[in-house]
């Protein structure tokens, strides 16, 4: 397996908060999940969770027997370990969502926590595999986050009141699943297996790459394949900005964020 990635930030002051992997075997893309200033319970900080789960998981992976949940959980209890002086428990402990996918004997593994996907370019056209649970909480306080451009007060406040209610029902079974502290999360990711047989390329990426087509509707995923194959993933990254550039405020397209971190692995055979 051949895989080229890039990675940027959002564009704001704010360091990116993405991660992003590759080897002969295994793409990997993280994406930390939004503070929005909020506390978090530990001194670190999401973007040196990510790094820190990332290489945890490129270590535990790299044998392929190794099934892909029991590889997530035993890096999120190694990070655990590594920071005990945080308090854990706390409901805004950085986490992240995880896409993971690896070539194993003919055949490719994937794992998604949350809702950064992973698309396969396959002999029937596109499969894209998500998890889309955090969709299904809280439609209230995401539309009231939308009702407000971006870099106003008001939208910032609703943000907050979004991520609270969030940090509540995090990793419950009343709410959606993502990569923080604690390794029973590995159970609840989607898996599944796929011939390699007939897949010409696949793209593992963060949500803020991915929301060219899913949100802003102004691609295709042929499209997307078009751009990694002649100009890779910087050339789509900047297609995903020079989108937002156009709607810098989110009134087109209401948003979180004007631009999000943005990260794409291109895996090739």
């Amino acid at each position: 397996m051949r895989v080229c990635f890039d990675t940027q930030g959002g564009g704001t002051a704010n360091p990116n908060e993405d991660w992003v992997a590759g080897s002969p075997t295994l793409a990997i893309v993280l994406d930390g999940l939004s503070t929005a200033g909020l506390s978090t319970g530990c001194r670190h900080g999401v973007p040196w969770y990510v790094a820190n789960l990332g290489g945890h998981l490129l270590a535990a992976l790299a044998d392929l027997d190794r099934p892909l949940t029991e590889g997530l959980a035993d890096a999120l209890e190694q990070v655990a370990a590594i920071h005990p002086e945080c308090d854990l428990s706390d409901p805004g402990t950085p986490s992240a969502t995880v896409a993971i996918l690896r070539h194993k004997y003919g055949a490719l593994e994937h794992l998604v926590l949350a809702d950064s996907p992973i698309v396969l370019d396959g002999p029937e056209g596109y499969t894209v595999i998500s998890d889309l649970r955090v969709d299904d909480v809280l439609p209230e306080l995401r539309a009231e986050v939308e009702s407000h451009q971006t870099h106003t007060p008001g939208h910032r406040e609703a943000l907050q009141r979004l991520v609270i209610a969030q940090r509540q029902v995090r990793n419950t079974p009343e709410g959606y699943w993502v990569a923080a502290s604690r390794p029973e999360a590995a159970q609840h990711a989607l898996t599944g297996t796929t011939p390699l047989r007939g897949i010409r390329s696949a793209a593992v990426m963060s949500d803020g790459v991915s929301r060219l087509v899913t949100e802003y509707g102004m691609a295709t995923w042929a499209d997307v394949f078009a751009t990694l194959r002649t100009g890779g993933p910087r050339e789509l990254i900047q297609a995903v900005r020079k989108t937002e550039a156009t709607d810098p405020t989110g009134i087109r397209w209401p948003r979180y964020k004007s631009g999000d971190d943005a990260t794409v692995a291109f895996c090739q055979w």
